[in-house]
């Protein structure tokens, strides 16, 4: 199954999609599983799907090789001319976000960072805007060990994924349930640690726009080595 490692070497590209019913999201689940499971693109690492559990929605979690084999893939007319319209179709907004894993943080107890359908993950996948200018100060940030996040109950791990385009990081993060989650994210900020309270309070300086989803790996599959 597919892992999350920084600095691996792979383009990690997320492929949301937003939605407005349950059968439409239904409906983006089966399709791309039909994409993943035939899908045999030069370059192509791994592909994990995720469907939203907050909002309505998937996130497909892409591992290429380099960003010419992405180009080349989407250069295909079968993309251009049967996917691309039938996901407009059954979508509210799209959005292919190119990006590197430039941290990762797993709980002692793990000795790797899976994604699979085969774990329980309750998955939170947050985006956020910035300057250009301000991008390395907010990575600098977050990218750094937290050993207090070890200690929270139901934390198994979170990694931060830089948009190379400069304006966006990716902050994916995996809990051991929605009550666990909802309870650190919901923590009164006179509770956490005050160094945390630093970083969090510099970081809502820097970010411009958030967007968040909760989400349960649905399929995956990686290329054969």
């Amino acid at each position: 199954m597919p892992l999350i490692k920084a600095h691996d070497g792979y383009l990690t590209v997320f492929n949301m999609f937003e939605t407005d019913s349950e059968e439409h999201q239904q409906r983006l689940l089966e399709e791309m599983q039909k994409i993943i499971d035939t899908g045999n693109f030069t370059g192509w690492v791994s592909s994990t799907l995720h469907g939203g559990q907050d909002k309505l929605g998937t996130a497909n979690y892409i591992q290429w090789r380099s960003l010419h084999d992405l180009e080349n893939r989407y250069a295909g007319q079968k993309y251009k001319n049967e996917t691309v319209p039938l996901f407009k179709e059954i979508s509210t907004s799209v959005n292919l976000l190119k990006t590197e894993v430039v941290f990762s943080q797993h709980h002692p107890d793990l000795d790797k960072i899976e994604i699979s359908p085969e774990r329980d993950d309750w998955t939170v996948i947050i985006i956020m805007d910035v300057e250009p200018e301000n991008q390395q100060e907010l990575v600098d940030l977050l990218g750094r060990p937290d050993d207090w996040l070890v200690t929270v109950p139901g934390y198994r791990s979170h990694s931060i994924c830089r948009g190379t385009d400069g304006t966006f990081i990716i902050l994916y993060a995996q809990w051991a349930n929605k009550e666990a989650y909802d309870a650190f994210h919901h923590m009164p900020e006179s509770e956490r640690p005050a160094d945390v309270q630093e970083i969090r309070a510099a970081v809502d300086r820097l970010v411009t726009a958030r967007r968040a989803n909760t989400y349960r790996v649905v399929h995956s599959r990686a290329a054969k080595n």
